[in-house]
Formats: structure tokens, sequence, C-alpha cells
């Protein structure tokens, strides 16, 4: 059976999801505690992680961060906020479905069996890779040699539009094209400060390397 990792805090609604899902065939865990999830995790044997946000101890924003430097385990956020900059936060940090309550338990159900074919039918690991990186497009997610970064949604942006050709120069003008939704409240300042910061991730997970090239008065390229 599927094995679902619950973190709710709130007795009632956990009670009704481990029912929802036990109903349907899930082996359901239980913890009410943010601490309680990454050790369980370490442990193995997790299909679905069903994270509530405003946990107790700690946010789920930040268990969710901490897991993504190990695990591909598919998260649902589970929680009462609904102002979209929450949902992007979930989505950047790697969740892959985000539920907002109330909600029907039944839909919930439904959300984890969708995350659990996909999973199965490979697409959950739609890893493409490029030199030392690899990119998860939909999930949102890329990795540096084997290593997890955490990125913030404009340096995932800039890491892809660099990746898609790489050796390429790309101009400030390109890449703020490229890897940005909106430009109005964007410069080429802009563009260099979150090169910057992308640098320094690269360089935290290899301190001898810099794929990333600077061509002043140009832009930028990746070097793979």
């Amino acid at each position: 059976m599927p094995k679902v990792l619950l973190a709710e805090d709130e007795a009632a609604i956990a009670d009704a999801i481990v029912y929802a899902l036990a109903s349907e065939g899930f082996e359901v865990e239980h913890c009410a505690l943010a601490g309680q999830v990454v050790p369980r995790l370490r442990t193995g044997g997790i299909d679905v992680v069903v994270l509530d946000v405003g946990l107790p101890d700690a946010s789920g924003f930040d268990v969710c961060r901490e897991l993504r430097t190990f695990s591909d385990v598919p998260v649902l956020f589970l929680t009462a906020r609904n102002a979209e900059i929450d949902r992007v936060l979930g989505l950047e940090l790697g969740a892959d479905d985000y539920v907002v309550k109330p909600f029907s338990p039944r839909e919930l159900v439904a959300r984890v069996r969708a995350r659990l074919r996909r999973v199965r039918s490979g697409e959950q690991a739609e890893w493409r890779k490029v030199g030392a990186f690899e990119i998860d497009r939909e999930g949102h997610r890329a990795r540096y040699l084997d290593v997890p970064l955490d990125l913030t949604r404009y340096e995932l942006g800039l890491l892809m539009a660099l990746l898609q050709r790489p050796g390429a120069v790309l101009t400030r003008a390109q890449l703020l094209d490229r890897a940005w939704d909106e430009g109005g409240d964007s410069s080429d300042r802009t563009i260099d400060t979150h090169i910057k910061t992308l640098r320094a991730k690269l360089r935290a997970v290899s301190a001898d390397t810099d794929p990333i090239r600077t061509h002043r008065g140009i832009g930028y390229s990746m070097a793979v």
C-alpha cells in the first residue's frame, strides 16, 4: 500500500484525512510536529507527504526546504493561507501541490492519487541533464553536481535560460525576457544582482568552480 506521512496538528482535520486516505487503501502515518517530519523521511518508506504549513514548532515551508536537500518525495501543502505569494513560495521550495482549508477530504485523496500516478509514470522524475546541472522544469527544481539547489524564482529562471543555450552569450535584455514574467520593475542591475546570488549558491556547492561567465558590456553565458 502507498504510505502517506501526514503532518497536521489539528486533531479533527488529521482524523478526517487519516480516515479518508485509509478508506481508499493508503497507509497513513500521522505526526503533529514539524520536527518529526525530516527524521521520519530519512528512514525511508514514505511515498507522499501531506504537510500543514502552520505547524506549532516550525513552518511547513522550512520543513519542505530541508527535506528537498535530500528527498524528491512528493509534497502537498495543507494550509489556511490562500495568498498567491504563499502558493508561489511553496512551489518555489519544491512542493508539488497546494490544498487550501477548508477542503474536501475526497479532494485531498484525489490529489494524492494523481501525484502518485505521476511518480509511477515517471513524470515526477523528468530531469534534464546539462553538464554538471540537472533541471526539472515542471517541478521547478535544479541540482548542481548532484546537490539540490535552493533557488528563488528568478535565480531558477536565469539558470534555466542560461542552460537552454550552454556557451551562448545572452544579453541582459534576453535574460530579462526569458526569466521574468514581467519586465516593468526590472533592470540590468536586477539581472546582475540575481546572477550574483546564483553564483554564490553554486560556489557553496563547489568553491573551486564558477560556471557562469561574465561578458562585460554584453551579458552572461554558462559553461557546462
